[in-house]
């Protein structure tokens, strides 16, 4: 088993207003704070979502949509670099008003009522994705 290793560096407390588009803001908030490696929590309710489920059979993301208000029962993922520039993979929990609950890989077209979202710089070992065959997913790379 190879592993990485690092620690954390700084905690980023990103402002999410009313309106934005969840994915986008906190993808512009690594890249405006020079994060390349770290992790995420974020909590709060959307308006609408837009989420995946990634089919092991056909190797593709099917996309979920539920246009009503939600709550973020957890939202849980991580930074590492793809293609050169920090990648954000983040999954995401949801209640309705029913406190049914759905989830999947966040995607663009999550539309925040309000949030709460922090971001966990880490330094040390880098991690970076590239494509996996097997898996048709772009994984984190622990040959270097």
């Amino acid at each position: 088993m190879k592993k990485r290793q690092q620690t954390i560096k700084r905690v980023i407390w990103v402002e999410v207003k009313y309106g934005d588009d969840l994915l986008k803001t906190i993808s512009t908030a690594c890249l405006e704070n020079n994060i390349k490696s770290g992790f995420i929590t974020v909590i709060g309710a959307l308006q609408k979502a837009k989420f995946g489920y990634y089919s092991q059979k056909e190797k593709r993301y099917r996309e979920n949509s539920i246009k009503e208000p939600l709550e973020i029962i957890s939202g849980l993922g991580n930074v590492s670099i793809k293609d050169g520039k920090p990648f954000v993979h983040l999954h995401i929990s949801l209640a309705d008003k029913k406190g049914n609950v759905f989830g999947g890989h966040l995607n663009e077209g999550c539309i925040v009522f309000a949030a709460e979202c922090a971001i966990f710089e880490l330094e040390g070992d880098k991690l970076k994705r590239k494509f996996d065959e097997l898996t048709g997913l772009s994984l984190w790379d622990f040959s270097q």
